[in-house]
């Protein structure tokens, strides 16, 4: 018994560690970190992104309701970023700052390791920012009742891909960065990971009241354009760094959802 719930507990703290490095969801659980529990804790990925993706598309079904679509659009992508305290954006932001100075490897870290943001990272987000405004804004001006369903499923592989990035690819690092605490993720974390993601995809568009054909090919449709986006992303900051940091993790996240969220949109338009 007490091993038992000694596993419980291990579960339960692997679980709660992701909650509170993804989110900003209410998590009061004294977490003893370690590098066990991060290694747990990436397989909860996916279910961390089931929440996000739960609380977006059911605040976007008030909100649609309520106001005219852009200003929807807004508070939907204002939760999104609340969500996540910024975390990933900061990422994205931080890894364009690096990587678009075109200065040498050791001198890109030294930069994205800064916590200001300079002005590469400001138009790197802006831009991101408005892009992914004008996506959700179409996704609930012209068909909600089919882009909720998808809201759920665009974070859950997001952060699933992020498990792949930290196994795939070695940390640039020599310090202990961020990201460093995920050295000992390996591939079968990655794809445990992926099968996690893909059950839960298919679950949510069973309940949306999809049939198997079209969940199946939904599925395979954010299955194909993440891996393929994050890992051409993934390779070319590799390329440019040496391996990928925590900075990166977090871009390579907001990659992924605004590539889905991008083909989402394109294939809602040919349904």
């Amino acid at each position: 018994m007490d091993r038992h719930n000694h596993r419980l507990i291990a579960v339960l703290h692997s679980c709660a560690a992701a909650f509170q490095l993804l989110t900003r969801f209410p998590c009061p659980v004294a977490v003893r970190y370690t590098d066990e529990v991060f290694r747990r804790s990436v397989l909860f990925y996916p279910v961390v992104g089931l929440a996000i993706g739960l609380v977006l598309a059911a605040l976007g079904t008030g909100v649609q309701a309520l106001l005219p679509a852009f200003p929807a659009s807004v508070i939907l992508l204002a939760l999104w970023v609340f969500m996540t305290g910024a975390l990933h954006l900061d990422g994205w932001m931080d890894t364009a700052d690096g990587i678009l100075s075109y200065r040498s490897r050791e001198r890109m870290l030294e930069i994205m390791k800064d916590s200001r943001v300079g002005a590469m990272g400001v138009i790197a987000g802006v831009l991101y920012l408005l892009l992914k405004l004008s996506l959700l804004f179409v996704l609930l001006d012209e068909n909600w009742a089919i882009g909720a369903a998808f809201i759920i499923c665009i974070p859950i592989w997001s952060r699933t891909y992020m498990v792949a990035a930290i196994a795939g690819w070695p940390y640039a690092r020599s310090d202990s960065g961020m990201g460093s605490v995920y050295r000992e993720v390996r591939g079968k974390q990655a794809w445990a990971v992926a099968i996690i993601a893909m059950l839960l995809t298919c679950a949510v568009l069973l309940l949306f009241g999809w049939g198997w054909m079209e969940t199946l090919q939904s599925a395979v449709l954010l299955l194909a354009v993440t891996g393929m986006i994050g890992w051409a992303f993934a390779s070319y900051l590799s390329s440019k760094l040496g391996g990928l940091t925590g900075d990166t993790y977090g871009a390579i996240n907001e990659g992924c959802e605004l590539a889905q969220l991008l083909a989402i949109v394109v294939y809602i338009g040919w349904l």
